[in-house]
């Protein structure tokens, strides 16, 4: 339900469709639940949009574990490792790196977003929050067509 919501939501984002990444093309850990999504576009030159998520997994031990997953998840279909923007995140690229995926667990992404490392939507900061707050399996995940 929320993927089909997200991707009627950017369907009319940026100038082109190989410039707008959608939720099926993101492999999610099974089980995950989408809490919060925002898309941010730059209408630019060179369109492109992302989305940002925030993702909930109660049957993971902690918000690490649910990353682990996810990074066994992406290599499992073929994504490759790549380098993310802080040391707290990780990312990886596509089987021929059209797209790219940042992840990390809320803390990590709340660290880097209060420190001025990186900027969120409040719609994603506050999900993160309450996440980590709650003691809820917690992760922000980026989509973004990939410039490389």
């Amino acid at each position: 339900m929320a993927g089909l919501a997200l991707a009627a939501a950017i369907a009319g984002c940026g100038s082109s469709a190989k410039n707008v990444p959608t939720l099926a093309q993101l492999p999610l850990v099974n089980g995950a639940a989408i809490v919060a999504h925002v898309r941010q576009c730059d209408r630019g030159a060179n369109a492109y949009c992302a989305i940002e998520l925030v993702v909930v997994d109660n049957h993971y031990q902690s918000s690490t574990a649910l990353v682990a997953s996810e990074k066994r998840a992406l290599k499992q279909r073929g994504w490759t490792r790549a380098g993310p923007d802080t040391s707290e995140e990780h990312a990886a690229d596509s089987p021929g790196r059209k797209f790219r995926v940042t992840y990390a667990t809320a803390l990590g992404e709340l660290t880097g977003i209060e420190l001025g490392w990186i900027q969120r939507p409040r719609t994603i900061t506050l999900a993160l929050s309450r996440g980590m707050f709650s003691r809820v399996p917690t992760m922000a995940v980026m989509l973004e067509v990939s410039v490389t």
